[in-house]
């Protein structure tokens, strides 16, 4: 018998409001006010921080609070009824050939047997209850149950799962508690089972991290106890149904006109690309979105823990890495993926992420006749990208001069884009910049664009203007072989 529905739990779910937004500390006039405010010289006077101080009280007051609401109302009786009405329909339901139907077919099957089990149980419902009880049936049995609701959502970026009673969303680039709850622990994990089982994984206490995807590419992690120690906590990146290009970020904000410019004739040039940014900064949005200026007779290559990558082309073959199997063999790395893409006759390579020596495999690519590679990184600014990249070829086997390394990065690399997530929720591409080459044992670099931060609005939003360094472009050259040289150098300047 299916698990579903075996116990009566907890009830539905549960509107509250937003949870740990940051506010920004704005004095009477309006302006920012410091961190730490100087005690004036005697005799003393007031700071002009008191709602600033009253907001960290509060904060420091309210921190401990429970997220986690149970629900009220209409939800709350459609959950109170699937609790009752489940286990009955699974006695009428083989769930094997339940599973070969499509949602919609099994809610046309469900119908009349839901309203033979709600009369055996003398419950009355009008149409839009049993429309809402039906949705409820098929998520649990066909889909993922409560996280249903906030994946058809398209305002809702990410979903955090810490355990079955708190959830937690990101909307505009804030966080805030969802208004959803699983019945149990038990509830939850077989959720999580049946996410990483359609790609192929497993995830149990032998295996208790996996990384996996859902069918529209949404990234997910899932980690269980005895690792979490709240109960199995499921982290999914949701990505947009509509693809994102350059014009419709500078058109949000993420950057300018002019930077937008630069980096499409940087992705049509073949130049060899390294985004840089920290967790949900947007770097596999801006890949997606350079992805769209490649050549659609060329052959790319993505590769990736988990295939994410959505690009826009149709010679585009993408590779996944597998996990080792129980006894630990079996395992095919991204490194192995990197080395064999070689032998496919690729244009361009791209990596979802680089981590570790796959770094030297990935430079080896971009100085052997693969321009126009792309990777991401996790790095905090260009000049730490590159830092990384120098570290995470030492620390692999390859036994290499650091002097060597430094100088296949400053030969391999043409541009590193910096993207960052503000406090604001915002996100912007903070600086592209030029690796030029070698100054003694220096990766020398020069920046052609700059976010810079000017003030913060009374609503907390940040200000700031996108900046042309006005310097001519190292890669001047490499835009001339393909004719976009002019308008290179005129977006530039």
């Amino acid at each position: 018998m299916n698990a579903f529905g075996k116990r009566n739990g907890i009830g539905g779910p549960g509107q509250r409001p937003a949870f740990g937004v940051a506010r920004p500390m704005h004095g009477p006039d309006g302006g920012a006010v410091p961190a730490v405010v100087e005690p004036a010289p005697p005799p003393p006077e007031p700071a002009p921080t008191g709602d600033a101080m009253a907001r960290l009280a509060s904060r420091q007051a309210g921190s401990g609070e429970a997220a986690s609401h149970k629900a009220e109302g209409f939800d709350a009786s459609v959950h109170k009824i699937k609790e009752q009405v489940l286990p009955r329909l699974l006695e009428r339901v083989d769930p094997e050939a339940a599973a070969t139907l499509t949602k919609d077919e099994l809610a046309e099957e469900f119908r009349p047997i839901i309203s033979e089990v709600l009369a055996e149980l003398k419950i009355n419902l009008n149409r839009r209850e049993q429309f809402a009880l039906e949705k409820v049936l098929v998520d649990e049995l066909l889909g993922y149950g409560p996280l249903e609701e906030l994946l058809a959502d398209p305002d809702v970026s990410d979903i955090m799962v810490n355990g079955p009673e708190q959830t937690f969303i990101e909307k505009k680039g804030k966080l805030q508690i969802a208004p959803i709850q699983f019945r149990d622990e038990q509830h939850l994990f077989q959720i999580a089972q049946r996410i990483v089982n359609k790609v192929g994984r497993r995830v149990d206490q032998t295996t208790p991290l996996a990384d996996a995807r859902l069918p529209d590419g949404s990234r997910v992690n899932v980690i269980v106890p005895p690792l979490s120690l709240r109960g199995t906590a499921i982290s999914i990146r949701k990505f947009s149904a509509k693809p994102i290009t350059l014009d419709m970020m500078a058109g949000f904000g993420s950057m300018s006109a002019k930077m937008a410019t630069a980096l499409k004739i940087a992705g049509a040039s073949r130049f060899n690309i390294v985004i840089s940014g920290g967790t949900g900064s947007g770097k596999t949005t801006m890949l997606n979105a350079l992805s769209k200026m490649i050549d659609p007779g060329e052959r790319v290559l993505t590769i990736e823990d988990a295939a994410e990558l959505r690009l826009q082309q149709p010679h585009w073959l993408p590779l996944e890495t597998r996990p080792p199997n129980l006894e630990g063999q079996g395992e095919v790395s991204i490194r192995d993926l990197v080395k064999n893409a070689l032998r496919m006759r690729p244009d361009r390579i791209i990596l979802g992420e680089i981590r570790g020596a796959e770094c030297f495999d990935m430079l080896s690519a971009m100085n052997t006749g693969h321009d126009g590679s792309m990777c991401t990184l996790h790095s905090n600014s260009p000049r730490e990208a590159l830092a990384r990249m120098e570290n995470m070829v030492m620390m692999s086997d390859i036994k290499v001069p650091k002097e060597a390394i430094s100088r296949q990065i400053a030969d391999s690399v043409d541009l590193i884009i910096q993207v960052k997530r503000l406090r604001d929720g915002s996100r912007r591409v903070t600086n592209i910049t030029e690796v030029i080459g070698m100054e003694g044992p220096v990766i020398v670099t020069q920046e052609l664009f700059k976010f810079e931060y000017l003030d913060e609005s009374a609503d907390g939003k940040i200000v700031g203007e996108y900046r042309s360094m006005g310097l001519r472009p190292y890669t001047l050259d490499k835009a001339k072989q393909y004719g976009f040289d002019q308008p290179f150098l005129e977006a530039c300047l």
